[in-house]
């Protein structure tokens, strides 16, 4: 592995004007297919294997001609403080808003708060009801035009009218995640190289992995269905990815550049070292995603797809983009003291060979020789917190677990579900008529169950749809069931169940287990059968489906950490402590996420305006992407102590000389990442905010607490025993040489004395040529 990427890096860098126009063709292709590609498909709102699709899919069949999930719309009518909303006047002014509607484009139906129980028992609410018989996405811009202007009508008379439902839904604010992301980052790269040139080589190929990916998915989106949230976490994930992923290629090149290596040859060595590490951790986040979607959910599957072609796309371009950038500009990307004179460093030519004794980086300074060189200034400190840990690791260790534990105490009052209007800022009209209608009619008439009654094989439908509505209007928690509504072959018939309590309260979910647990029951009197769907018995029945895929998912993604790291590594233990430290951080974001989101604890810091469920696919979606973070850094981070104790040192000197390598990169890193992430909570949809939070909270207590304090305590406590590989593993198992063992043996014999005093040649990069092929 080490040496293919070190010939790939050198050939980067020697054809780099051939790597840079490819690239630059590929984004050109790509965007043009994004500029002419057709509208992506709507959010595909399928769940494949659940009760409620089926019913949906029922209604679709029998009812022809229009959509279980067509797009509607609630208007809320509430009178002035000491008027009836029955008031001759009041009255008139709805009537006109019925009929103004009415006659609508793609309307299949309206009705009036007076044809049915629209109007609440203090008659100081009432609500009119719009369906379509298109998808709100396909509703066209003239038919909102219709409604808004007869809502403007009917607020001009004096009433308060809100409009909720998905046919005039408000577009939640995007915010500026990208752009704070991304300035954030800049600074953090600034302070971590001390060189403007090093710090935007990253951002600039982070930004191209990112074009890339995200035209990509927009250009194969109405071929390969992928719906308009695929591109946010593709677009999150590429950005955060793909600046670390250059920042760990570009700080080695400056390492190799510091020890007197030539620009090319630094080129490849870096590319060989941490290019192998960022093959393998790029390797997992790509399996952790694409996992996702055996699921069986589309819109994960979609999203993990689209994530991990974008980090996928971040790998090859840090192995092939950044060293052609490091061709073009070998010196540039060095810090600004580098000097001439004094010894320090020297340049040839106009491209400059460095074989300096030292070279400043940042404020730190790194020396040539030794173990690596030392490292003075701003990295000493990640040497002396080593050199702390591996000092006293016991209490170290026990402070890291009971830290992580006790933050994860919270997850286990974990409830799932899906964020409804009630989430929303009350600043919008869809939050107020949530709001209305709760107060209008009680709680639970914002989230009615609809029950499908197949009367297909009945003697006498009506008598079946009679005797199953009585009996659902019995059950303890519902208030009311709707007269039935027939299809036209008079063979299946839709109810409207209203609970007494909220949609996301753990009652409404028990009165759903209710009605199933009774329908065999129900079923046999009335000779009919029935299925339960709605908004609210779909969200419940995703949950549960993510819910109990959750485990499996997460015992398939440990057991893929462990066999990967055992095949990196070549240990037993390494794996098994990066599998219980993972374990760990996924368990303190979520609980994290428990105590903002649903139990309120600072929500209102981050614009959280209403705690409820957690979205249900958020703990299954931080499951995987946390995992693909968090052997970023443990690849990048162990492989250097592994590759300090397999050049000699003891395991003790080994976990410090990682440190004193990787730990200002890996800070640097996963600041990086935490500033992309928490840039995105800026935005207003609530899911996007959720995501951001969890992603950003799971890599500080990864990053800053597993990596930096439970591993390096285990490492010490384990010693040699760390990296025990049985041996019939260690000959079954390949080698795939990611510490770059094969480079180091060329190194030393580059090294050695040639054995003739004839010079050898200088490469037109200023290199010297190689006496030794690879």
């Amino acid at each position: 592995m080490a040496t293919f990427l070190y010939r790939l890096g050198r050939w980067a860098f020697r054809r780099r004007r051939y790597v840079g126009l490819l690239w630059v063709a590929v984004l050109g292709v790509v965007a043009f297919g994004a500029l002419n590609a057709s509208d992506p498909p709507d959010d595909s709102s399928s769940m494949p294997g659940i009760e409620a699709q089926k019913a949906f899919d029922l209604i679709n069949e029998r009812f022809p001609g229009t959509e279980a999930d067509g797009a509607d719309a609630r208007i809320v009518f509430v009178a002035p403080d000491g008027q009836k909303i029955t008031s001759a006047a009041n009255r008139s002014a709805i009537d006109a808003l019925v009929t103004g509607t009415a006659d609508g484009p793609q309307v299949a139906d309206v009705v009036s708060p007076f044809d049915g129980r629209g109007v609440s028992k203090d008659a100081s609410t009432a609500y009119a009801t719009v369906t379509y018989d298109v998808k709100a996405d396909d509703l066209t811009d003239a038919s909102k035009q219709k409604l808004e202007n007869a809502i403007e009508e009917a607020r001009d008379s004096g009433l308060t009218v809100e409009a909720g439902g998905s046919a005039l839904e408000t577009e939640a604010a995007s915010g500026m995640g990208e752009v704070i992301g991304i300035a954030l980052a800049a600074v953090v790269l600034v302070i971590t190289f001390g060189s403007l040139a090093a710090a935007g080589l990253p951002l600039l190929t982070a930004l191209l992995g990112v074009g890339v990916s995200m035209a990509s998915i927009i250009a194969l989106g109405s071929v390969l269905g992928l719906s308009s949230t695929t591109g946010e976490l593709a677009m999150m994930l590429g950005l955060a990815v793909g600046i670390d992923y250059s920042l760990f290629v570009v700080s080695r090149y400056r390492e190799e550049r510091a020890k007197g290596h030539g620009p090319q040859e630094a080129t490849g060595l870096a590319v060989g070292t941490a290019g192998s590490a960022v093959v393998f951790a790029g390797l997992t986040v790509v399996i952790a995603l694409a996992g996702l979607s055996v699921i069986g959910v589309p819109m994960l599957t979609q999203m993990g797809l689209g994530a991990a072609g974008a980090v996928l796309t971040g790998v090859l371009i840090a192995l092939t983009v950044v060293p052609a950038l490091l061709g073009c500009w070998p010196n540039a990307v060095l810090a600004r003291q580098v000097r001439k004179g004094d010894g320090r460093v020297s340049t040839a030519g106009g491209r400059g060979r460095v074989d300096s004794s030292r070279i400043r980086l940042g404020r730190g300074r790194i020396r040539s020789g030794g173990a690596g060189g030392s490292v003075d200034g701003a990295q000493s400190l990640g040497t002396r917190w080593a050199r702390f840990v591996v000092r006293r690791p016991v209490p170290v260790l026990i402070a890291s677990v009971v830290g992580l534990g006790a933050l994860a105490v919270p997850a286990m009052d974990l409830r799932m579900g899906m964020p409804g209007d009630e989430a929303k800022s009350t600043a919008t009209t869809e939050r107020r008529a949530y709001d209305a209608l709760a107060d209008g009619f009680g709680p639970g008439f914002n989230g009615p169950l609809t029950v499908v009654v197949d009367a297909e094989g009945a003697d006498d439908p009506d008598a079946a749809v009679s005797e199953i509505s009585g009996r659902l209007a019995g059950t303890k928690g519902v208030v009311s069931v709707s007269p039935a509504r027939f299809n036209k072959a008079q063979d299946t018939a839709v109810l409207s169940v209203t609970p007494s309590t909220a949609p996301a309260d753990e009652r409404t979910k028990d009165l759903v287990h209710t009605i199933r647990e009774e329908r065999p029951a129900t079923e046999s009197a009335a000779g009919a059968t029935f299925e339960v769907t709605g908004t609210t018995a779909l969200n419940i029945d995703v949950a549960q489906k993510l819910q109990d895929a959750l485990v499996p998912y997460l015992a398939v993604v440990v057991g893929l950490a462990f066999l990967l790291l055992m095949l990196v590594f070549r240990s037993v233990l390494v794996p098994l402590k990066a599998a219980l430290g993972y374990l760990l951080s996924v368990l303190a974001s979520l609980g994290a996420i428990v105590m903002v989101f649903q139990q309120g604890h600072g929500a209102g810091l981050l614009g959280v305006e209403q705690t409820g469920p957690i979205m249900s696919m958020m703990p299954i979606m931080l499951v995987g992407i946390v995992f693909g973070l968090a052997m970023d850094y443990e690849v990048f981070l162990v492989s250097r102590m592994r590759e300090a104790y397999v050049h000699g040192e003891r395991p003790g000197e080994a976990v410090v000389t990682g440190f004193r390598h990787s730990a200002r990169v890996v800070t640097a890193a996963a600041l990086i990442m935490m500033a992309v992430f928490a840039g995105f909570m800026t935005g207003g949809e609530s899911m996007v905010k959720m995501v951001g939070f969890g992603l950003a909270s799971a890599v500080l207590f990864d990053a800053f607490v597993i990596r930096m304090a439970f591993v390096p305590a285990v490492l010490a406590l384990l010693g040699r025993a760390a990296w025990w590989l049985p041996r019939p593993l260690d000959r079954l198992l390949p080698r795939v040489d990611v510490e770059g063992e094969a480079l180091a043996h060329r190194t030393a014999a580059l090294a050695a004395p040639a054995p003739s005093s004839t010079p050898t040649p200088a490469s037109s990069d200023g290199d010297q040529q190689d006496p030794v092929r690879v």
